[in-house]
Parts: structure tokens; sequence; C-alpha cells
């Protein structure tokens, strides 16, 4: 992967991931972090956005997979958001961080998350 990257935290939204059935039928806030690894040399000197990677159309496609088809585990949703981000053309690389703030977890905890890599 490249030293250039594009730094995106926090795309939030509603969704009905998990095992539980309280969490398919009453949903919960979900957060992503992404770290896109691609070369911007070209667009750091033409200045144009052809020559790099859209981070907002990355973006609402994260969100609607958040928003999207439940899946039983984050680390699933997870998996599908690096697979998507891939498919941009110019992304070399994605690394995915899904935060699941809520997860059912019977004691005191701030955040649940999982990352993945994939080159």
């Amino acid at each position: 992967m490249t030293a250039n990257q594009i730094l995106v935290f926090g795309i939030k939204g509603t969704g009905y991931h998990g095992v539980f059935d309280h969490e398919r039928r009453d949903g919960q806030e979900f957060s992503v972090d992404l770290v896109v690894h691609l070369q911007s040399s070209d667009a750091g000197t033409s200045d144009d956005l052809v020559d790099t990677v859209d981070y907002g159309a990355i973006s609402q496609a994260v969100y609607d997979r958040i928003v999207g088809p439940p899946m039983n585990l984050i680390e699933s949703l997870a998996e599908r958001i690096s697979e998507d981000v891939l498919a941009f053309v110019g992304v070399e690389g994605v690394e995915v961080i899904v935060h699941k703030p809520q997860a059912p977890i019977p004691v005191p905890f701030t955040n649940v998350a999982v990352k993945i890599i994939r080159p």
C-alpha cells in the first residue's frame, strides 16, 4: 500500500446489524472510520478531482452499507465495506474500523470496534 492516504472519520448511520432480535428490530447507531490508500501525487499537481478518489462518493457507499441489509456480525459489515471501497478506481488499499458503541455487553464500556486492513 502507498503512503498516500485519505482519512474519513465518523461516518454514522442507524443499522440493524447484530445477532439478537432486539438489535435487528430496534437498530442502533454504527460509525465507520476509513483510511483509503491511493496514489495522490497527480492530484496534488493537477488540482483536479479526476486524478484522485472522490471521498464523498466513498462516504456515501459506506453510509449505504451501514443502513443497508442487516448482517449478524460487524466483522461482516467491515468486510463488505472494504469490498465497496476497493471497487473505486484508484484505491490501492483500505483500513476499515466499524464502531458499535451500543453493543449488548453486560459491563460498562465505551465502544466496541472491529478493524480490518485490505490491500
